[in-house]
């Protein structure tokens, strides 16, 4: 928790510890001038949208790796801020299967990745979020970002685009939704 100068509080719940950086443990807070600082010793790492050299991030990372895409865009340590709602909709958004591996992938399809993932988290954040659950924002409202979803949560119905049904399966300990068809 912090207390503000105006005495208003921010606090932080996180019982799944998606805010904490995988090396460290650690949370913290990025200033205004972007610069990483520490709260109560905990520091904190910035989480961007997409940066703009994705695909070069990626293939410098992953030339030889078997890492499956899916599995990429969850690791924290490469793209900070992707979870498993963004990446089933960004790669269905991109016409990739999760299972493809990351080493794989030409720069082409780096390039279309990058493009669906900022087009998919721009939309998220416009819309507040996904409230498949529990999820609500500051002021205690739900998201309604879960109404234009192509494939999360959708598994056994048919496909917006082609009416194949959406499956799913499990990739790296998480669901993974995605359309047999429209993703190669």
């Amino acid at each position: 928790m912090l207390t503000l100068a105006d005495h208003r509080e921010v606090r932080f719940i996180d019982p799944r510890r998606f805010g904490v950086s995988p090396s460290t443990g650690q949370a913290g807070i990025l200033t205004n001038n972007g610069q990483r600082t520490t709260v109560n010793g905990h520091l904190l790492r910035p989480r961007p949208r997409a940066p703009h050299d994705l695909a070069g991030r990626l293939r410098r990372a992953l030339p030889c790796r078997k890492t499956p895409i899916k599995a990429a865009l969850l690791n924290q340590s490469l793209l900070h801020g992707v979870g498993n709602i963004y990446a089933d909709e960004s790669l269905f958004r991109a016409g990739i299967r999760p299972r493809r591996q990351a080493g794989r992938l030409t720069r082409a399809e780096l390039i279309g990745l990058r493009t669906a993932l900022q087009a998919v988290l721009r939309r998220a954040i416009k819309l507040g979020g996904s409230s498949v659950s529990d999820y609500v924002n500051a002021e205690g409202m739900r998201g309604y970002f879960q109404i234009e979803h192509k494939v999360y949560g959708r598994a056994a119905e048919s496909c917006t685009v082609c009416a194949t049904p959406i499956q799913k399966i499990t990739l790296a300990g998480r669901g993974t939704h995605f359309c047999p068809c429209c993703q190669k």
